[in-house]
Parts: C-alpha cells; structure tokens; sequence
C-alpha cells in the first residue's frame, strides 16, 4: 500500500529540515509526502525549497494563512496513497512511528489507527497541565457523543485509509479539524485503533500555537458534528 503523509507548516523554519529528513528516512519507502505551507511568515519556504528535486515531495503554498483543518482539506485533494498520514512539523511527534502507525491498517485489523500520548509507551515530555486537562475534557465529550473509547482524540498522529479520509469532506479551518474528523469516522462505522507513541510536547516559548480559544471551538465543533454533519458519499 501507498503511504501520503500530509504535512501542515507554519512558521517552522527551526524544525522543517529536520522533520523532512526523519520522514524521508523512515522505514516505509512506498510513500509520498505532501507538504501544506500555510503562509509562514518566516523563513519555512526557503528551507523547503531545498527539498523540491525530491520525486516523493509535493509542496503547496497557501497565500493567505487559513489554519490546520484547511491544509488537510488542500493535501486532500492531491493525495495518491491508500492510507494518509498527518505528520506536524514541529518535531512533537517522530516519524520513527510511522510504520508501527499504519500496521494495524496493513494488517486489516483497522481503517483508522490514532497515535496516543497517554497510552503508557516509550518516552514522553511532561505535558502542560491546563493543555492535558482541557485534552482530557475534549477526548471524553467525543467519546460520549461518538460511543468510542479514545484516549488521545486531540493526537496530531492520525493514520486512515485514504477512501474514507477523502469521504469526511473538511469544513473547519484551525485545530476544530480534530474532533470534526473523529466524529465523521465515527459516523462512517470505521473500526478505529490506538497505539501508544513517543511524544516531546512543545511550550509556547518554543512555537506551540493552539489556544484556550481553540479548546472552546472544540466544544462547539463536537456537538455541531455530532448532531448536524451528513457524510460525504
């Protein structure tokens, strides 16, 4: 099977090199990377253009900064794999984790597999306290309305089999794109897996960018999807 991994970049020119190396580099070599540039105001372009002779490598430049949630709807549009894969930039997740991500897709035990912090594997930065709580709140108001089990519905590491990836049909712009794809899986009857990850969580002094004001969006967006959205045929 081919792998998409869809990679969302704003303003992480100290971690986009980097990051793109370790993917390249990663185990699976049946993959293509396709990488969003949400208008970055640094110097991300300039770092990416290093990578542009790469056959696996497809860059795509928004012009005006629109969030998370739209550089996934643009990257799916042009993905060609079986299974996507959504890797942030920011070096908070190691693609190391790639092939044990998508296993339980390749072995045909799941068309959704999500990467969680909380599962008890490897190591893990110490979360910031409000950022795990408000997590917890989240994950558990998702679950409630979708009747799964998750532990980590705010995970970055989301691996799905591109038929149903393209089906959900993206409408929120910034981080509400987490519980808005949960919920459309969810409704899609997607048998949906968790395995535990490494994680090296960022503070704000180091680039983190979601918001208390993200965490109130989530609210709405789970209850707007849980009881208003249609799936895509």
């Amino acid at each position: 099977m081919k792998l998409s991994i869809i990679i969302p970049v704003y303003n992480e020119e100290q971690t986009i090199k980097v990051i793109l190396e370790k993917v390249l580099d990663n185990q699976y070599s049946n993959k293509e990377i396709i990488i969003v540039d949400d208008c970055s105001t640094d110097k991300s372009i300039e770092k990416l253009e290093k990578f542009k002779g790469r056959s696996e490598i497809k860059i795509i430049k928004h012009e005006i900064n629109k969030g998370k949630g739209a550089c996934l709807k643009t990257a799916s549009k042009v993905i060609t794999g079986d299974i996507c894969l959504i890797q942030d930039a920011d070096l908070e997740y190691d693609p190391i984790e790639h092939v044990r991500l998508i296993k339980p897709i390749l072995d045909g035990k799941a068309d959704v597999v999500y990467g969680s912090r909380f599962k008890g594997y490897g190591e893990s930065r110490s979360l910031l306290f409000w950022h795990r709580i408000g997590n917890f709140v989240l994950t558990h108001l998702c679950n409630f309305f979708t009747n799964l089990n998750l532990s980590d519905m705010e995970t970055c590491y989301k691996a799905i089999k591109s038929s149903f990836f393209k089906r959900i049909d993206i409408k929120e712009n910034r981080f509400g794109v987490e519980p808005e794809m949960t919920i459309k899986l969810a409704k899609m009857k997607c048998k949906f897996y968790e395995i535990g990850i490494n994680y090296y969580g960022r503070d704000y002094s180091e680039g983190k960018k979601i918001t208390w004001q993200d965490g109130v969006k989530a609210i709405y967006c789970i209850i707007k999807y849980s009881f208003f959205s249609k799936i895509k045929n």
